[in-house]
């Protein structure tokens, strides 16, 4: 089931003293996050507009409607901002979001379960799936490139999954 909100970007934290934050939009094009209307809180009680956004080194340098100096934006640091997913365009053919993978079945390509997908995260090397093992125990971290996770099937509810071999030596 697809999800009925999406994470769109995180605030990293105040830039300046005139309350602008630096923000991580996690959209394709960075400043699209600026044509979705009022983002909200993860929990719904809190709605952001964005009144002006510019472009900065791996990141948004914004200006949020109500945040007007430093102590203000710094409340929001680690902020996650989501949006309804009917204000997103649709995903093409052969795209997704990151939402749609969260609960999905983990496979071998010869079918076998390895477990579930619990979130796909991004420490700033590129996407991991994070896998909670059906066996249970420790989640499993594990690339999300076309090597590790050749086939992602949003309708069949699953993904395929080549985990790394463990070394010998």
């Amino acid at each position: 089931m697809a999800a009925e909100r999406v994470c769109v970007a995180q605030i990293g934290g105040a830039h300046g003293i005139r309350g602008e934050l630096r923000l991580k939009p996690f959209t394709a094009d960075p400043m699209a996050v600026t044509d979705y209307g009022p983002l909200e809180s993860e929990d719904g009680t809190a709605s952001f507009e964005i009144v002006a956004a510019r472009p900065a080194k791996g990141h948004l340098v914004v200006r949020l409607r109500g945040v007007d100096d430093r102590n203000a934006a710094e409340r929001l640091t680690h902020l996650k901002l989501f949006v309804s997913r009917e204000r997103l365009p649709p995903p093409a053919a052969d795209e997704f979001y990151h939402a749609d993978l969260v609960g999905l079945t983990a496979v071998t390509a010869d079918g076998t379960e390895i477990g579930t997908v619990l979130a796909v995260h991004d420490f700033g090397a590129g996407d991991i799936l994070e896998l909670q093992p059906a066996a249970g125990g420790p989640t499993v971290m594990l690339p999300f490139t076309e090597t590790f996770v050749p086939k992602v099937d949003i309708a069949g509810g699953r993904v395929v999954v080549a985990l790394p071999v463990a070394s010998s030596e």
